[in-house]
């Protein structure tokens, strides 16, 4: 017998329903570590990388709309993070009907948002190339991961840069990414890459930006809270892939991490620097202007060794990070689906009487409530209420 139209099995679910809850949870999980594998596996694209394009779009409204006011500044950076998040989100649910359609625009998402191979490769790069004495060509490698003025660096100066770049980055690129796409899903992730874009550009402390880039840098700064102190504490753990210990990692991150000026990099750099057994911080040189920064952990300088082992804890950092947030998707999508369940499932009735004034009617005869509104009217406007309640027809034996 051949089914009706509507009761044939499609590629997506019914119209107006949902996905079964544990086939939910475990799609979003798995799409989250399918962006994360597919960045380990290919790493950014050399053309038409979605954050670079949004780069220039950001670029393109600052040079419309710049005035060094921070009103201006904030404004600017709420609609481009906005966007970015409504862009994802518009994405993921045009490919809600097709199956499996969101949680593969999700993965996208989280893969586009994502810079650890390209990270580690970077790195690598700039130690064969100091190992080679190529120092010139070390230094523009170097300004693809940190701002500073790399002019004048030596070799040891370019090994410490390359380890607190990477360090920093591996919060920002890559945990702080997964982290965000756990608990927000496609729209948080790419909110949280378009605000960690804008600190890369506005966020800096020179004329022009220092008004205008302060929202941006704020904005970064609290998105980016929780997943240094978490980037911070997997390090720790993962201390003894490269020769350290937990516990003098710890150690360092209690001592040295609330002395960078920044309230994020200096708690991952601090364990880092404590896992490695190396010495980060110290004088460097930002927009021509000389600076000098608290040391962190105890050591020699890092040297082209010390940037390899860098690479291999951003990796398990990484990967470790990608394990805990693909959990907490699910155990988030569970919370959720307990939620929605329990409203569905609750009679109606049982939710009324939970009001207590609806409670209060339902209980309470209709003569006492008439009996308890006269005495009320005839307590407050005696006259009145007596000359209004002899107006008022009564059955009988009401009175």
């Amino acid at each position: 017998m051949r089914r009706p139209r509507d009761q044939r099995p499609s590629p997506g679910y019914p119209q107006g329903s949902d996905p079964p809850a544990l086939d939910l949870e475990q799609m979003s999980a798995s799409a989250l570590l399918a962006g994360y594998v597919a960045d380990l596996a290919t790493g950014d694209p050399r053309r038409w990388h979605p954050v670079a394009g949004f780069g220039k779009a950001a670029a393109t409204l600052e040079r419309a709309t710049y005035a060094p006011s921070r009103l201006r500044g904030a404004l600017v950076a709420g609609v481009l993070v906005a966007g970015a998040a409504s862009v994802a989100e518009l994405a993921a649910r045009a490919t809600a009907d097709i199956r499996s359609g969101r949680q593969a625009a999700f993965a996208a998402v989280t893969w586009a948002a994502l810079g650890g191979r390209s990270l580690r490769r970077r790195a690598h790069d700039i130690a064969t190339l100091i190992e080679r004495g190529e120092l010139d060509r070390a230094r523009c490698h170097l300004r693809a991961l940190c701002g500073r003025d790399a002019a004048g660096l030596d070799a040891p100066g370019l090994c410490r840069a390359v380890v607190e770049s990477v360090a920093e980055n591996t919060s920002d690129a890559v945990v702080g990414a997964l982290a965000w796409a756990a608990v927000a899903g496609p729209a948080g992730v790419a909110a949280y890459r378009a605000a960690n874009t804008l600190d890369a550009m506005f966020g800096h402390r020179n004329e022009r930006y220092t008004s205008f880039g302060w929202a941006a840098a704020r904005l970064d700064d609290a998105m980016s809270w929780p997943a240094a102190r978490l980037s911070a504490a997997i390090a720790c753990a993962a201390a003894p892939l490269v020769g350290g210990r937990p516990t003098r990692t710890a150690a360092v991150i209690r001592r040295d991490g609330g002395a960078h000026p920044s309230p994020n990099a200096g708690r991952i750099e601090a364990a880092f620097a404590g896992a490695l057994g190396v010495r980060l911080g110290g004088p460097l040189t930002y927009n021509t202007r000389p600076q000098t920064r608290a040391s962190l952990g105890d050591g020699d300088l890092p040297g082209v060794d010390d940037i390899r082992r860098a690479a291999r804890l951003s990796l398990a950092v990484g990967t470790v990070a990608a394990l805990l947030c693909a959990a907490t998707r699910t155990l988030t999508l569970r919370a959720a689906t307990r939620a929605r369940t329990l409203r569905a499932t609750t009679p109606a009735r049982t939710l009324r009487a939970t009001t207590p004034a609806r409670t209060l009617r339902a209980t309470t005869p209709a003569r006492t409530l008439r009996a308890t509104t006269r005495a009320r009217t005839l307590h407050e406007t005696p006259r009145k209420a007596r000359t209004r309640a002899s107006s008022v027809p009564t059955r009988r034996g009401e009175r």
